[in-house]
């Protein structure tokens, strides 16, 4: 979808620029938002390029900087951390060869981490893309990353 589509469906009012730049992010197939989604998105609410850098830099769901096609989300709360996240951590260290913030050579996956995905009743928790996995343990981890890799 071009831009310019994905302008009409917001208002040029502050209060949608998070829902904006979300879309502008989910649009790129390199999950990210690049220099010429923020400058759009300046111009369209009138405002400078480094408010809207501030806001894309500040919160977690963004990236300026490529990711894989799969983001992946691991949660890493206090409750998750009591849970075994670390385990899960490792296992997706080992299955994907990368850590966090780092994106595997094949820019399928993308590792993060995150302080709370809300699903603490399940814990230890990652969420891929907008997929929520809960109830973690290694052989469930290596399963859900297996089915994403024959996608």
């Amino acid at each position: 979808m071009e831009r310019a589509e994905i302008l009409k469906k917001f208002r040029p009012e502050h209060n949608n620029m998070l829902g904006l730049l979300h879309a502008l992010q989910d649009n790129n197939p390199n999950n990210y938002l690049d220099t010429e989604d923020l400058k759009t998105v300046a111009e369209y609410f009138n405002t400078t390029l480094s408010h809207v850098y501030g806001v894309a830099t500040y919160y977690t769901m963004f990236s300026v900087k490529p990711r894989g096609k799969y983001i992946i989300r691991a949660c890493n709360s206090p409750v998750c951390d009591m849970e075994g996240s670390v385990n899960i951590l490792e296992e997706l260290n080992s299955l994907l060869g990368i850590n966090p913030g780092e994106t595997t050579e094949d820019k399928i996956f993308t590792l993060e981490l995150t302080e709370c995905l809300g699903q603490c009743d399940k814990a230890p928790v990652m969420m891929i893309n907008k997929e929520i996995y809960g109830s973690l343990d290694r052989k469930r981890v290596a399963n859900i990353i297996k089915k994403y890799k024959n996608k």
